[in-house]
């Protein structure tokens, strides 16, 4: 049976603060049903918003959380475990940065970090079961990413070594999540190990094609990199568990490319727009998940270096569900079916 995909839902991560109603979980869940989402998409690390020990413990407080989201009028579609995931594989030259997205108790200490980061992959497996939730949503991490560009050329096997390693770290937690029935969807992201459709590929091959193993569609990081994101469903569209709608432009110039010369995101030839300002083909996006039968969520993630924030979240509500495909079960043309039987249409081919 045809199944029309769920929205739209929004992301919370740009959006929670220490002000109101940005700062609880039931305040900003009936702000964003007060724009016309159905759905948000839970930061399980923000303690503002969600307790993450919590939730993997207890049921009790898990239907207490789908409860009072019900009162809002939105759902949970996944939690996101974005920053947990980026630091179960950091390389060096990211240390210090990547130190300020963990509890201070780790900092300074990657393996302490790395052990910290995997736990709370597993307490997130955990609490997505206790909440009903299919999947999650999350990042790879890196440890080849730095030797991007092959100059000054990489000494062989050093590309292997990486994703041998990431498979280790990963089989594990995944399959965590299999004991939970819950996917997770890695977003394909620069700055990650896991940016395009090859090394998804590298990746799903170490950690043995795991079937928790799935892709979180984000188109925008698809524009930065030039990659046809249309051609991406197509190939991969069987493992795509979650959508992240984000808007993104590409204006490569006589001083900048897809590199974008250090600029600030203002200033980029590649930069992120709210829906609708870029140049993301949203109608083909909706159509190709539709084709496929896509039946999760749209989920808005909001990154905009121009727009105001409040306007990007009341704008995509209405921008996505403009763009849903409501699903036909029948073909247009079955008012002109014939009904024929084998025998007729033999009898139409000429077969005795």
């Amino acid at each position: 049976m045809p199944t029309t995909m769920k929205g739209p839902a929004i992301f919370l991560a740009q959006f929670a603060g220490d002000e109101a109603p940005f700062n609880t979980l039931p305040s900003i869940a009936k702000w964003a049903a007060g724009h016309g989402y159905k759905g948000i998409q839970i930061p399980s690390g923000d303690a503002r918003l969600f307790d993450l020990e919590k939730a993997a413990s207890s049921r009790d407080y898990c239907d207490e959380i789908t409860g009072l989201c019900a009162e809002a009028g939105v759902e949970i579609t996944e939690l996101s475990t974005h920053i947990q995931g980026q630091l179960v594989a950091v390389h060096p030259a990211y240390d210090a940065q990547f130190d300020g997205f963990a509890p201070e108790a780790v900092r300074g200490n990657p393996k302490a970090r790395q052990e910290w980061a995997v736990e709370q992959m597993k307490l997130a497996a955990r609490a997505s079961r206790n909440l009903g939730l299919p999947g999650s949503v999350s990042f790879t991490g890196a440890l080849a990413f730095p030797y991007l560009y092959p100059w000054p050329q990489r000494p062989a096997g050093l590309v292997e070594e990486a994703f041998s390693e990431l498979g280790r770290r990963w089989k594990p937690i995944l399959d965590v999540y299999e004991d939970a029935g819950c996917d997770v969807g890695f977003e394909i992201h620069p700055g990650e190990d896991v940016f395009d459709g090859a090394t998804f590929e590298m990746f799903l091959d170490a950690v043995g094609g795991h079937k928790r193993c799935m892709i979180n569609y984000d188109p925008s990081h698809f524009v930065l990199q030039q990659l046809d994101y249309l051609a991406f469903i197509d190939i991969y569209h069987e493992r795509i568990s979650a959508f992240h709608v984000k808007d993104a432009e590409f204006n490569p110039t006589g001083r900048q490319g897809v590199y974008s010369g250090y600029q600030g995101w203002v200033d980029r030839a590649g930069r992120f727009r709210s829906l609708g300002d870029g140049q993301v083909d949203f109608g083909g996006i909706f159509s190709k998940l539709a084709q496929y039968g896509y039946d999760r969520w749209a989920v808005l993630e909001w990154e905009c270096c121009l727009k105001h924030p409040e306007d990007g979240a009341a704008e995509g509500a209405p921008f996505i569900d403009h763009h849903i495909i409501r699903v036909t079960e029948k073909a247009f043309d079955d008012f002109a079916g014939s009904g024929t039987d084998r025998a007729a249409l033999r009898k139409m081919m000429g077969i005795g």
